[in-house]
Formats: structure tokens, C-alpha cells, sequence
């Protein structure tokens, strides 16, 4: 498990790339956008890509269902199950202190 991303969830993302003003590295249309922060990506998520209400680390992880098993074994609580997404298959997960992070891999 590595941290692959801080998740932001955002209301506009044509005003959030604007104000947060790094270089995009990828974007989808008005559901997501990858800017580079310099050693850490930050996403932006649009209305139809919120799965988390507030900021989140997002760790890239080999297998999302393993690691949510493995996790929630160590007391993790399941947020969102696994599930597709356009890009990646992900989970929401809290931590035993109630933070919410996200995981995804490759479909």
C-alpha cells in the first residue's frame, strides 16, 4: 500500500483547478482531475465522483477487496464497499481513530 493520492471532493471543478492552480496531469471532463502537487497527486473529484464527504488519502493498493480484509481484520470499518469505477476499482474505508481513506487499484 502507497499513498497515490489526496482525495478533494469539490463542487465546481473548472473553479477548483482554478483556485488550487497546479499543473493538471489528467482530467475527465467535469468528474475528475489529477494535478500534479509536487510529489503527491491531488484529486479533484467532481459531484459525480464524490465518495468521500471531506478530504481523504487515497492509497494505490494491488488488490481492493484483499486489502479491505486485511484491513478491517486490523479495525478498519467499511464506508463504501468495493466497487468499479470509471478508472479504478475502489473502497472507502475508516480507520480505529474514524478518519475516512480511500483505496483503489487498476481495473
Amino acid at each position: 500500500m502507497r499513498l497515490g493520492n489526496v482525495l478533494i471532493p469539490v463542487a465546481d471543478l473548472d473553479e477548483a483547478i482554478a483556485f488550487y492552480g497546479l499543473p493538471v496531469k489528467f482530467r475527465d471532463g467535469s468528474r475528475f482531475a489529477a494535478l500534479d502537487g509536487g510529489g503527491v497527486t491531488v484529486a479533484l473529484a467532481g459531484p459525480s465522483e464524490h465518495v468521500t464527504d471531506g478530504v481523504a488519502a487515497s492509497y494505490k493498493v494491488d488488490d481492493v477487496s484483499l486489502a479491505v480484509e486485511e484491513l478491517t481484520e486490523r479495525g478498519a470499518v467499511v464506508v463504501r464497499e468495493p466497487e468499479a469505477g470509471p478508472h479504478e476499482m475502489r473502497a472507502v474505508l475508516r480507520d480505529p481513530s474514524g478518519n475516512v481513506f480511500v483505496l483503489y487499484s487498476s481495473l
